[in-house]
């Protein structure tokens, strides 16, 4: 709003000779900066009281897993509260709607995919949580444990459907150098070296990209939330995969930045940074009360917000394969379930790790949870310096 506001009031401020106190607010740079830090202390001393709330409505994680070798280490956790979510998601649109130019499309349906899937986690995390409570109302008749998979994916898909359409909607212009539906690959040149646009680029027509959005989507949102699984750990690498995506939002909405760098230029994408700048603050903030031992946790309402943003980001500014690189661990994490499954379902009862998500398996080979963490946080910084390096790498 600070920035619609200056926006709005830009002639009466000229007139009256004070245009120079707020000129700096059309700088997207401070704003991308100003939006992490204001997010960061935003969680910082809203964490407190928020945290004290969940604890008031006794909205603690209910210290449940399918591993039995897991349920000791689960037990010391049991009252630690969850939901924690609502305070990153609640910083993040805090920032974003001070900071950011509201008026923008693509500001705007970022907002709407953290609601859309912080309200559905939120939902989630609310049915397993008072699932005791109503089983007891109910004479013991046994709760409901969350919404079922299947309503979950109804609701992602949904989401990535919608994401889509709009999306490409949006970037269907005939300006010959709009790339917002082209295929962006690592090593890929997007411009020729005057600078026209590269004649060999294939453009994903409307069905294709919005399979590819419902898949991106709703595959990163569920990756977030299977590895929140540790103190710190789906929100120190999400820190390390928000900051990557703030350095590409700026370059993919940036004209000559993108055209010297050979990416895609996206038009009108630039306000992201701002966004994606928000999500890395609020992250980071919540390390303060996420770390070991943690004080809360993020719950799905975190998670799968958290996932959403960060593809829905990525698929904007085209840059979805960069992302994917920077959130390896993320992928292993997903990967392991699928194949844990997989091979349980065909051999009968095998299994190829202790158990998954994979940072349960390392924790059961004699890694401590903090070495887990810590040493999955290193790894995602080397994947977002690789990614990064690979934007030069043409």
């Amino acid at each position: 709003m600070l920035y619609t506001l200056h926006n709005l009031l830009r002639e009466f401020l000229e007139a009256h000779n004070l245009e120079w106190a707020f000129r700096i607010l059309d700088q997207l740079t401070f704003r991308a900066l100003a939006a992490a830090l204001l997010a960061f202390f935003a969680v910082l001393f809203g964490g407190r009281p928020v945290i004290g709330w969940l604890r008031r409505k006794k909205i603690g994680d209910t210290g449940a897993t399918d591993a039995e070798a897991l349920r000791l280490a689960a037990h010391s956790k049991a009252n630690t509260p969850t939901m924690g979510g609502l305070i990153i998601v609640g910083a993040i649109l805090f920032s974003v709607l001070l900071l950011a130019d509201v008026s923008n499309f693509y500001v705007q349906l970022g907002m709407i995919v953290l609601v859309w899937l912080a309200a559905l986690g939120g939902f989630d995390d609310w049915l397993k949580l008072t699932a005791k409570a109503r089983a007891a109302a109910s004479g013991g008749a046994g709760g409901r444990q969350g919404l079922f998979a299947w309503e979950k994916l109804v609701f992602q898909l949904g989401l990535g459907l919608l994401v889509g359409y709009f999306t490409y909607r949006y970037g269907d212009t005939d300006a010959p150098a709009d790339l917002a539906h082209v295929l962006n690959l690592p090593f890929q040149k997007t411009y020729d070296p005057p600078g026209a646009v590269a004649p060999y680029l294939v453009y994903l027509t409307r069905p294709v990209f919005i399979i590819w959005s419902i898949l991106f989507v709703s595959g990163m949102s569920n990756a977030v939330n299977i590895s929140d699984g540790m103190d710190g750990l789906a929100g120190g690498i999400t820190v390390a995969a928000a900051f990557g995506l703030t350095v590409l939002a700026y370059i993919a909405g940036t004209s000559s930045v993108a055209s010297f760098l050979l990416v895609p230029y996206v038009t009108h994408s630039e306000e992201l940074a701002v966004f994606a700048a928000a999500t890395t603050g609020a992250c980071l903030g919540f390390l303060w009360w996420n770390c070991s031992p943690a004080q809360v946790f993020m719950g799905d309402t975190g998670a799968l917000a958290l996932g959403g943003i960060l593809a829905y980001i990525a698929l904007v500014i085209r840059q979805e394969i960069l992302l994917l690189i920077m959130s390896g661990i993320f992928l292993i994490e997903i990967g392991s379930v699928m194949l844990q499954v997989g091979c349980f379902k065909i051999t009968r009862g095998k299994r190829i790790f202790k158990v998954a998500p994979y940072h349960h398996h390392l924790h059961l080979s004699g890694w401590t949870e903090q070495q887990v963490v810590t040493r999955f946080w290193i790894i995602s910084g080397i994947l977002v310096v690789l990614a990064l390096a690979l934007i030069k790498v043409r």
